[in-house]
């Protein structure tokens, strides 16, 4: 077998990832680089460095890949209304490819010969960080702790790190898991595993309960250039900022709360509580100015591709060719999308209520059911017997 020289480490600093890093130097002998992506998850990244050098890292690389994250990843999704079995926006899916390629990117710089990720071997993750790691670079080799290591859960790493001197802070563990992200947060696990129960309301924090979100509404205009959402009521705002925007304004209304029982791609079910405020009101504006910009048939196809599309954003296909394939031709269908949606917010729905284009294919002078010199509906007749022609000459044969 080869040896291992030098690893680059996908780590946050807690637990999992601070006692992976003693673990692999012990268990390969080998230097030890650590990445952190930093995808709008708000998570402390002072004293990062000093935490991964005491723990026996040679160097921490701290990457700022919030702008990256939305602009490429969740505009594209919002682009191709991407929706996983019919609720879930992908937030976690979206932001593994874009925390994946650059942990290859940093190994390339290093010389690393191997990568490591803390992706238990039951999830969808360690498919969509592994699909990504042999993508970009096909002989690397890949690490996953959880897969190789002894250790059966919290206490065994718990017990691992007080032994090994590794300064980690010992907290309650909640019951249940938690991933967070500019796009969503998500909770499963624990009290969750239970389809029929209710999840507590002290979980959530992005999102006020409908029930207790304001009683008055509120009207935003949201502005889009080629399906990408560029403005709010007028005001040009970077992705970052306007992602950031987006969800307190959902969460103060109490919008994008989904729960649901998920296939996962290793073929399991399980449940996941989500909240993704900002998500959830571009994808009613942005199907709302659709309605008005794209022709039937082109909107249709792309609707075609929608569960091929989300399932490969899910199974971790994102540098797949056929993926490439599909996100040129999503993009050639947002051309025209371009035009402000008015948004009413109020107790958890985002309710359109507005739309205009200046490349609308909407015409009054068509549309209206009062008298018009446009449409004769004498035209209908022919029309209507044309496509009637199979179903007479089946002659009653399909009662």
């Amino acid at each position: 077998m080869k040896t291992i020289k030098k690893i680059v480490l996908a780590y946050s600093g807690g637990l999992d990832t601070s006692v992976m890093l003693r673990w692999l130097k012990e268990h390969y002998g080998c230097e030890v680089v650590c990445y952190c992506a930093d995808v709008g998850q708000g998570a402390e990244l002072s004293g990062l460095e000093e935490k991964a050098h005491a723990t026996g890292a040679s160097k921490l690389y701290v990457e700022d890949l919030r702008e990256e994250f939305v602009r490429d990843y969740v505009w594209t999704a919002v682009k191709a209304n991407a929706v996983y079995e019919g609720v879930y926006l992908m937030g976690t899916s979206l932001a593994r490819p874009v925390i994946a390629k650059r942990q290859i990117e940093i190994a390339q710089k290093e010389g690393a010969d191997a990568v490591a990720h803390g992706a238990t071997g039951k999830g969808n993750d360690q498919v969509r960080f592994e699909l990504t790691y042999y993508a970009l670079q096909p002989d690397i080799k890949v690490i996953a702790p959880w897969r190789e290591w002894e250790f059966k859960g919290r206490n065994d790493l718990m017990v691992y790190a007080k032994d090994h001197g590794i300064p980690v802070t010992a907290s309650a563990e909640k019951p249940y898991s938690m991933d967070a992200n500019l796009m969503h947060i998500s909770y499963e696990g624990g009290i969750l595993e239970d389809p029929w129960a209710e999840p507590p309301e002290n979980i959530f924090q992005l999102t006020r309960s409908p029930e207790n979100a304001s009683a008055e509404a509120q009207y935003i205009e949201i502005s889009f250039a080629k399906g990408e959402p560029v403005a709010i009521d007028g005001k040009q705002l970077d992705p970052v900022t306007m992602l950031e925007t987006l969800n307190k304004l959902g969460g103060a209304h109490g919008i994008g709360r989904v729960d649901l029982v998920e296939n996962r791609f290793v073929g399991m079910k399980s449940r996941g509580v989500y909240e993704t405020p900002g998500v959830a009101i571009l994808q009613a504006a942005h199907r709302a100015l659709e309605s008005i910009t794209l022709d039937r048939e082109v909107m249709h196809l792309r609707d075609s591709l929608g569960v091929k599309f989300a399932e490969s954003v899910y199974y971790g296909f994102w540098f797949a060719p056929e993926f490439k394939l599909m996100r040129k031709m999503i993009d050639e269908t947002q051309v025209r999308v371009n035009g402000d949606v008015r948004v009413k917010l109020y107790r958890g729905n985002a309710i359109v209520v507005g739309r205009r284009s200046p490349n609308s294919l909407y015409d009054e002078n068509v549309a209206t059911f009062e008298a018009d010199t446009v449409y004769n509906q004498r035209d209908a007749e022919g029309f209507i017997k044309l496509n009637a022609l199979r179903l007479r000459l089946g002659g009653g044969q399909q009662a």
